[in-house]
């Protein structure tokens, strides 16, 4: 079973960065200006990450499909940003835990940079679904 203390290092720079990036943007961009400036941001802190790879999505033991995720980092984290003044906060839930147990990447970060502060949530694949570390 994943312990979720084990991520939170990695998850907290991770969230760190991203106070940086609407510290200094505040909100009302679009998406990818803020895609933008997390990768110069992760860059700088070191942080070791792909932006935008194909990820396999599997269906037992099959692959199936791909898709694209905001950011893959350290092969641990899938990470979703948005820029919205408004979320259904359950379909954002059901969309990453969807990714997490489809490609068996532990963790995955939220982020919502639409708002006045910072809105963010991270969330571990279901236990059912976890895998031996």
């Amino acid at each position: 079973m994943l312990d979720p203390r084990d991520f939170n290092p990695l998850t907290r720079r991770i969230i760190g960065a991203a106070i940086e990036v609407h510290k200094t943007l505040g909100c009302g961009f679009l998406e990818q200006v803020y895609q933008k400036a997390m990768f110069l941001e992760l860059r700088e802190s070191k942080i070791n990450f792909d932006a935008h790879p194909q990820v396999i999505v599997k269906y037992k033991d099959q692959d199936i499909g791909y898709y694209i995720p905001d950011f893959l980092i350290s092969g641990l984290v899938v990470l979703e940003i948005k820029a919205q003044e408004r979320i259904d906060l359950e379909q954002i839930k059901s969309q990453i835990i969807n990714y997490l147990v489809a490609t068996a990447v532990p963790v995955g970060i939220y982020l919502n940079f639409g708002k006045p502060s910072l809105e963010f949530k991270r969330y571990l694949i279901p236990r059912k679904f976890q895998t031996k570390q």
